[in-house]
């Protein structure tokens, strides 16, 4: 079995980074290391873990310039917007810190008859998170710092496309004077992982990326009795009602679409028009799209990067050419975009028109720059179309009546729902997912949960 985990660029071919694999004895000693450090960690106040969680931040947002400049070359995105991760990474990490103490604090129940009863919060252990490539810090953010502050030990795996992304983090928290073995990095083989899981010393696992994987993971963790939060695939849908604010939705709706090369969890994918504006949104759509720079993702003026691997590009391509074949049809000329090339991870975005939901571009996910529009004649029609997915992450309405909105809002099976925005993640409010999209719940106080667990306390005076 290869042993050098190697991180091939999307920006120019080369290999960026070689990373040795952990042998499972390595994993068994990080793991030891965990446990033992857990215990006293737990120990401390819960003032000063947050404390020193947010020592860490702060020395994390100081080398602000060297992770955006990793993030580009191991993933590609456009430099001009690798900053945006690590201002994401603050937010959500200053947001949590801030609510640990009244997510964490103990429910105490009214005196009766002689009782003090009351519910803690434990820590479970130790957590592993599992984190993904296409927004490397902004996805294991939103269980490593609960997990830290709630008093858990931590371990992280990130995906071979981004190792450093784990390495910088463990850095900085050890920077901040967090003890050794309380948060640490792995690199491993998916069989070192599952060995990991199935150990007896993880107690939940966090995992981020595709339902294949997510169903892996829970195989691994049957009969362990943990827990194991799973955030997986979307193919969520946009409606712009007949009395939406074009502007408003066109420049909001695409750049859901576009944004990170499509390579987003909670990007749109499928996008439901009323025919009354149907001719003047594909107007105004096709020129927005033509205005992005498709390029090298270190050139400070492309606005739009490569896809993370060619064979993700060839799969988007390959679901654009077979719904062209059944009768859809291109909105964009991808002559306009001569980096993209067959063959190569560039990819020209695409919108495509005279779509159904027969065709694999509106039932599949295809986490790459396109996505479909359907002409609907009223809202019970699109809120049909719209639930009909097996996923159901995020979902979106334009329109100006507000009341109504929610009323749809209601009808539509999702884990957010957006009216008049997308793809944004509001710390304060619970990430989650229903169908194929995954279980259980990350960010808001909601979030501590997933990794501690009650123990009530039922104290009889006498």
């Amino acid at each position: 079995m290869e042993s050098i985990q190697k991180t091939v660029s999307p920006v120019d071919g080369s290999i960026y980074v070689e990373r040795e694999l952990a042998s499972g004895d390595q994993v068994d000693k990080t793991l030891l290391r965990a446990l033992s450090a857990q215990e006293q960690w737990r120990s401390l106040p819960l003032e000063e873990r947050v404390a020193l969680c947010s020592r860490a931040v702060d020395c994390f947002v100081d080398n602000k310039d060297q992770i955006a400049d990793e993030i580009t070359w191991q993933m590609g995105r456009p430099i001009q917007f690798s900053g945006g991760e690590v201002s994401g990474f603050e937010e959500r990490a200053r947001f949590m810190l801030d609510a640990a103490s009244s997510a964490l604090k103990p429910i105490v129940l009214p005196k009766r008859r002689g009782f003090d009863r009351y519910i803690k919060r434990e820590p479970l252990g130790v957590v592993l998170v599992i984190a993904p490539w296409n927004y490397p810090y902004l996805t294991a953010v939103n269980s490593i710092v609960p997990a830290l502050v709630a008093g858990n030990a931590v371990i992280i795996k990130h995906s071979a496309q981004t190792p450093l992304c784990a390495e910088r983090m463990v850095e900085a928290f050890l920077k901040a004077g967090v003890p050794e073995g309380v948060f640490q990095f792995l690199h491993m083989s998916h069989e070192e992982t599952r060995h990991l899981i199935q150990s007896g010393g993880v107690r939940h696992v966090a995992f981020t990326g595709s339902v294949p994987a997510g169903k892996e993971i829970e195989k691994a963790a049957a009969g362990q009795f943990i827990s194991v939060g799973l955030e997986l695939g979307g193919k969520d849908p946009a409606y712009i009602r007949e009395d939406a604010d074009l502007d408003v939705a066109v420049e909001s709706v695409l750049d859901g679409v576009f944004f990170n090369s499509g390579q987003s969890c909670c990007g749109i994918e499928r996008i439901y028009v009323h025919q009354s504006i149907y001719d003047d949104f594909l107007k105004r759509a096709e020129t927005f799209v033509n205005q992005y720079k498709l390029g090298p993702a270190h050139n400070p003026e492309t606005t739009l990067g490569p896809m993370v691997r060619t064979s993700a590009a060839e799969f988007v391509r390959q679901q654009v050419a077979e719904a062209v074949e059944q009768g859809a049809q291109k909105l964009i000329n991808e002559k306009k975009f001569p980096q993209s090339n067959s063959g190569t991870p560039y990819l020209a975005p695409q919108l495509l028109v005279n779509v159904n939901h027969s065709m694999r571009i509106m039932h599949e996910e295809s986490f790459g720059p396109v996505a479909g529009i359907m002409k609907v004649s009223s809202d019970e029609e699109a809120m049909k179309l719209m639930n009909d997915s097996d996923f159901g992450l995020t979902a979106a309405i334009y329109t100006q009546d507000l009341e109504k909105g929610v009323e749809l809002g209601d009808q539509i099976e999702t884990g957010t729902f957006f009216i008049n925005r997308c793809d944004y993640l509001d710390p304060s409010l619970a990430w989650t997912g229903v169908k194929q999209s995954g279980r259980g719940c990350t960010l808001s106080e909601l979030g501590f949960e997933a990794v501690t667990r009650p123990k009530s306390y039922h104290v009889k005076q006498v």
